[in-house]
C-alpha cells in the first residue's frame, strides 16, 4: 500500500470514528434540548460549515461548480425532506436504545440499499441475501439481548430510520448526476435543519410528557429532561437559562453539527479520492463499532454477550453485502477514485 492510500485509509478511519461518537452526542444532547431542536441546530451548522469547502473547490475549478439542468433548490429540498424523516426516526429511536445499538442498526442501510435497488431494475446477488440474513439475525440478538420474547422499541424505530437512510442513498445517487454533491449536501442539510426547527416549535412542548408517560424512567434519569424549543427561546430571552447550561449544551450540538457533518464529510470527500473502494467500504462500516465504544466509555452503556454477538453478526452481514466491492478492491483492480 502506498503512502497516499495509507493516509486516505487513516482519514476514513477518523471519519468513521467521528460519525460513531456522533451517536453519543445525539443521545447526550437530549439532556439539554429536544430532539428536533438538536437536529435543527446541528444540521443548520453542518450546512454552513460546508460553505468554505464549496468556495475552495469552486475556486480550484475556476469558480464553476457543476450546474443542474433543473433547480438545485428543488433537488436539495427532495434530499432534505428524506433526510429529515431519517434523522427524526433515528433521534427518536436513540431515546429508547443505546448509542451502540443505534450505530449498528443505522448501518442496516448498507444492506437495504442493494435490496431496494431491485425495484429500480438493479441486480442483487447471493452475497446481499446472505448479508441480509446475518444482519437481521444480529439485529434480533442485539435488540432482544438474551430476552427473546421482548424487542426494544427503540431498536425498531432506529431500524425504520435505516430504511429511510437507504432511500436517501438511492435518491442522492440520482441527484448527484445533475447537481454538485457539495452544494446538494449543504442544501439538504439546510432544509433538514429548517424542517426540524419548525417541527420543534409545534411538537416538542408535548413530546416530553409523551416520553414520560411511555417510560417514566427516561425522564427521571435526567437524560431526556430537555427544554423544548419554545421554552429554550423564552428562557434565553428572560435570562432564566444559565450561561453554564448553554455552554454545556453546545458541546454535543457543536460536535453533531461541525464534527459529524462538516469535518467528517470533508474528510470523506478528500479521502475517497485516493482510497480503494474496498478500503472505504470496510473502514466506514466501523462506524457502529465506534458508536458502541463511545457509548461504553462516555455513557456507561452495558455490553453483554448477546449484544456483542449481535454486533458481530451485523458487522459481518454488512461486509458480506459488499462482497463484490471488497473482492474487486483486494483483487488488485483499482477502481479509481471512490
Amino acid at each position: 500500500m502506498n503512502k497516499q492510500a495509507l493516509r486516505a485509509d487513516l482519514l476514513l478511519l477518523l471519519t468513521s470514528c467521528i460519525w460513531g461518537f456522533g451517536f453519543v452526542a445525539q443521545r447526550s444532547g437530549m439532556e439539554y434540548v429536544g430532539p428536533f431542536t438538536f437536529n435543527g441546530i446541528r444540521f443548520i451548522l453542518g450546512s454552513l460549515s460546508l460553505l468554505p469547502l464549496i468556495r475552495f473547490i469552486g475556486r480550484k475549478k475556476g469558480g464553476v461548480l457543476k450546474q443542474a439542468p433543473g433547480s438545485p433548490v428543488f433537488a436539495s429540498l427532495l434530499a432534505g425532506g428524506c433526510l429529515f424523516i431519517a434523522v427524526t426516526f433515528q433521534q427518536g429511536g436513540i431515546m429508547f436504545t443505546t448509542a451502540g445499538n443505534a450505530g449498528f442498526i443505522t448501518g442496516l442501510y448498507v444492506v437495504l440499499v442493494p435490496i431496494l435497488g431491485i425495484f429500480l431494475g438493479r441486480k442483487t446477488g447471493l452475497p446481499t441475501w446472505i448479508g441480509a440474513g446475518c444482519t437481521l439475525t444480529g439485529l434480533y440478538f442485539l435488540s432482544a439481548a438474551g430476552h427473546l420474547e421482548s424487542i426494544n422499541p427503540g431498536d425498531v424505530i432506529t431500524a425504520i430510520s435505516a430504511f429511510f437512510w437507504a432511500l436517501h442513498v438511492l435518491l442522492i445517487d440520482r441527484l448527484v448526476k445533475t447537481t454538485d454533491p457539495l452544494m446538494l449536501s449543504s442544501g439538504q442539510f439546510a432544509w433538514c435543519g429548517l424542517f426540524s426547527l419548525i417541527t420543534a416549535l409545534g411538537v416538542e412542548p408535548f413530546l416530553g410528557d409523551w416520553v414520560e408517560a411511555l417510560n417514566p424512567a427516561l425522564r427521571s434519569s435526567g437524560l431526556f429532561s430537555w427544554y423544548s424549543l419554545p421554552e429554550l427561546l423564552t428562557g434565553i430571552g428572560s435570562g432564566a437559562i444559565s450561561g453554564v447550561f448553554l455552554r454545556d449544551s453546545l458541546i454535543p450540538i457543536l460536535y453533531g453539527g461541525l464534527a459529524s457533518v462538516g469535518i467528517a464529510y470533508t474528510l470523506q470527500v478528500v479521502a475517497q479520492q485516493y482510497a480503494p473502494p474496498a478500503h472505504a467500504t470496510i473502514i466506514l462500516c466501523l462506524e457502529g463499532c465506534f458508536a458502541a465504544i463511545g457509548g461504553i466509555l462516555l455513557l456507561g452503556e452495558p455490553l453483554g454477550a448477546w449484544t456483542l454477538l449481535g454486533f458481530c453478526l451485523m458487522f459481518s452481514g454488512m461486509l458480506v453485502t459488499q462482497w463484490e466491492v471488497i473482492a474487486g478492491g483486494f483483487g488488485g483492480k483499482h477502481a479509481g477514485k471512490g
